[in-house]
């Protein structure tokens, strides 16, 4: 089987992929999630003209011209409003949120009155017509679109949602990916190693990548290298409802690779095996009905780069979220030796430098080195038969942090 491009093999993978079915939650959970359809306001806010500072609310004509002797006949709290009628020389004592008075039409505030005592003021500085009143819908009216379908569900929307009185809301279901670790050498982290053991580290980088999109992440271990132990877990994933399943190593050409065997014994149409890719090579994609199954390389660091490339945009694509790579343009910090057929990832430090930024590969570029991979902010994007290129030269990242 060819190698596929990159393009080619990410356009595969989403193809169809759209937001899952949505489905009711409290407000009080829904943060960080993504509206379903749109929110329509179920109340007016204000739902009444409400002042807009401490102060009192008076007739506008009364208080044209000062100073101006204002009797004061009541007083009105936010959430007690004043229930009279505010006639000819007088003015109610008002407080920020409660409701301007009848005859009333401006908001004389403190800092502008000087108190007379015995009931009376005197207002020192003109008030219009409509100062300091918050108009009810000043912010939105009943049946009003508030948020739109695809919003994320940040503070300020959730706020918005609450203001707006819904105490549930219609949500994407956020999308389930089962983890499938496989290789006799794997242990879980601490556990102690045998001498042809290595620590199990890739679901833990590939779980939070899943959730960083908004996913939940079941880590369903480790399969042992045997057809039955790794057929054992496909079938728990797919009885668990999994929308994404993902196996981790045994996706290569080896005796012991068994992944796509198993998983095309177990239904999966096949739709591409390796891609023109570094790191990442050995990449399989299929579809298990309606689940789509990503086989990522068991190398880290190759294993986090497909999470980044692949795996995160079909997640938040299935979740109704927009995810968009962070590529920008920069320069070489060090030369580099022209690239073969396949793209390659690169990892690098990147560092601004007179408001340009400066790409400086690692020597070193081993798929199995995680260290280098929490160093490096950057990925440099070297395209298939990139010519070698000097110090200085153009260059494409893809941001990391």
């Amino acid at each position: 089987m060819a190698l596929v491009p990159l393009a080619e093999a990410l356009a595969r993978l989403l193809d169809s992929a759209t937001a899952l079915p949505g489905e009711s939650v409290a407000l009080a959970d829904a943060a960080g999630r993504v509206l379903a359809g749109p929110l329509v306001a179920l109340r007016t806010q204000p739902p009444f003209n409400a002042s807009a500072m401490d102060g009192y609310a008076a007739r506008s004509a009364d208080v044209a011209s000062v100073p101006a002797q204002l009797s004061v006949v009541g007083m009105a709290p936010a959430g007690h409003g004043f229930a009279g009628i505010v006639g000819k020389g007088e003015a109610v004592r008002i407080f920020t949120g409660a409701p301007v008075p009848e005859g009333a039409d401006t908001i004389v505030i403190q800092e502008n009155v000087r108190d007379l005592g015995g009931a009376g003021i005197e207002v020192t500085e003109p008030t219009a017509a409509g100062r300091n009143i918050r108009r009810a819908g000043l912010d939105f009216e009943r049946g009003d679109v508030v948020l739109d379908k695809g919003r994320l569900l940040d503070p300020a929307a959730l706020s918005l949602a609450a203001s707006a009185n819904h105490a549930s809301l219609d949500v994407v279901r956020r999308p389930l990916v089962a983890i499938i670790a496989t290789g006799d050498e794997l242990l879980p982290p601490g556990s102690e190693l045998g001498p042809d053991q290595i620590i199990s580290s890739n679901a833990y980088g590939v779980a939070a990548a899943a959730q960083a999109v908004g996913a939940r992440a079941l880590d369903l271990g480790i399969a042992a290298d045997r057809h039955e132990a790794i057929a054992a877990l496909v079938r728990k994933a797919v009885a668990a409802g999994a929308d994404v399943i993902v196996t981790l190593g045994g996706a290569s050409v080896g005796d012991h690779d068994l992944i796509h065997d198993v998983l095309t014994g177990e239904g999966m149409t096949l739709d591409f095996w390796k891609i023109a890719m570094r790191p990442g090579k050995p990449l399989m994609f299929g579809r298990l009905g309606d689940i789509r199954c990503i086989g990522l390389p068991g190398n880290p660091v190759a294993s986090l780069v497909c999470s980044q490339l692949f795996l995160k945009p079909l997640l938040a694509r299935l979740g109704g979220r927009a995810h968009r790579q962070d590529i920008r343009a920069a320069r070489l910090g060090a030369a580099m030796q022209a690239n073969d057929l396949r793209q390659d990832y690169v990892r690098a430090l990147v560092r601004e430098d007179a408001g340009t930024l400066v790409a400086t590969p690692f020597s070193i570029q081993d798929s199995s080195m995680l260290r280098m991979l929490v160093d490096a902010n950057g990925l440099i994007v070297r395209e298939p038969f990139a010519p070698a290129a000097d110090t200085g030269a153009e260059c494409s990242v893809l941001m990391l942090r």
